[in-house]
């Protein structure tokens, strides 16, 4: 079975993407681990669907107890079990700076002899991933502090509410040409499905993939409870 490793800039929706990816395969009839690994974001975090997932038959790994919520740098001890588990999927959420990326630096090991593959999260609408040189600077970086090899792009560039197919397109072809000078797969962008209408499917020909909105910041579950 295979071992995701995402990683993404701060808004990049990296942990959208990862909790998306897993429903994805546990749908196909994998057995699937989402560890959340996120150390560096203390408002969108994989862990926080903990409860949901659990009904729907995927594990979260994640601090428990007192410390589910706790905005530290905390690691669960069962994530290496997890990776030397090669009966599961298994996907990594991983902060996307080098603080964040140091974090699979003690599982790096066992991820490199079990094998993985690398995706980097991009919203070109975000800073410090606007441009292909801000992007490649990232990407040399992340790779640094992770040890490991980014091998895969998604671009995820938005504006939510203010998401257009240009705005999109644009975004695209920055990464593209981050995956031309690299060598690296880039197949897929990523639509909020509340803007799919406006954004089409084989924009310069890669793929769609629609996710819901999952996780909230504190302040909108406030709102969603009528506080």
């Amino acid at each position: 079975m295979i071992l995701y490793i995402i990683i993404g800039a701060y808004g990049s929706g990296k942990s959208e993407y990862s909790i998306h990816l897993a429903r994805s395969l546990k749908h196909e009839g994998k057995d699937v681990v989402l560890a959340d690994m996120d150390v560096v974001n203390p408002y969108f975090r994989s862990r926080d669907v903990r409860d949901v997932f659990a009904q729907e038959g995927i594990e979260v790994i994640a601090p428990d107890g007192e410390f589910s919520h706790a905005d530290l740098p905390m690691i669960s001890p069962r994530i290496k079990g997890a990776i030397e588990n090669y009966q599961k999927t298994v996907i990594l959420d991983v902060g996307g700076d080098p603080a964040g990326c140091r974090t699979l630096g003690r599982f790096v090991e066992q991820i490199k002899k079990r094998g993985y593959t690398l995706r980097l999260v991009v919203n070109t609408s975000r800073p410090f991933t606007t441009t292909k040189a801000e992007i490649l600077a990232m990407i040399e970086m992340l790779e640094f502090s992770a040890k490991l090899k980014v091998d895969e792009l998604i671009c995820n560039t938005n504006l939510m509410e203010y998401t257009e197919q240009d705005l999109v397109e644009a975004g695209i072809r920055v990464v593209q040409e981050v995956a031309t000078q690299l060598n690296l797969v880039f197949d897929e962008y990523l639509v909020l499905d509340a803007y799919q209408d406006r954004v089409p499917d084989g924009i310069l020909g890669k793929k769609r993939r629609i996710m819901g909105y999952t996780l909230q910041k504190p302040w909108e579950k406030l709102v969603m409870k009528g506080i």
